[in-house]
């Protein structure tokens, strides 16, 4: 699966709502968003509209290793 080339960062936050992450903080432009499942994760994303391409394809990267799944399986989960 490709990674989406128009996903805003509030679009990705709501996404990652499904994955158990959670908006703990916004500052400035970047909110932080964290997890307690299967341990305590944080994870900053740029409030931008689009994210850049690497961007999302590192935090989904991050996501991904945190939850012991592969990046398609994330993509597949929160876009599918």
């Amino acid at each position: 699966m490709k990674v989406p080339r128009d996903l805003s960062g509030a679009a990705l936050a709501k996404a990652l709502s499904k994955a158990g992450y959670q908006v703990t903080r916004q500052t400035g432009s970047h909110l932080r968003l964290t997890t307690q499942f299967p341990a305590q994760h944080h994870v900053t994303i740029p409030a931008h509209d689009p994210l850049k391409v690497g961007t999302l394809s590192g935090i989904l990267g991050d996501v991904a290793a945190h939850l012991k799944i592969t990046r398609d399986e994330l993509m597949q989960r929160l876009f599918g």
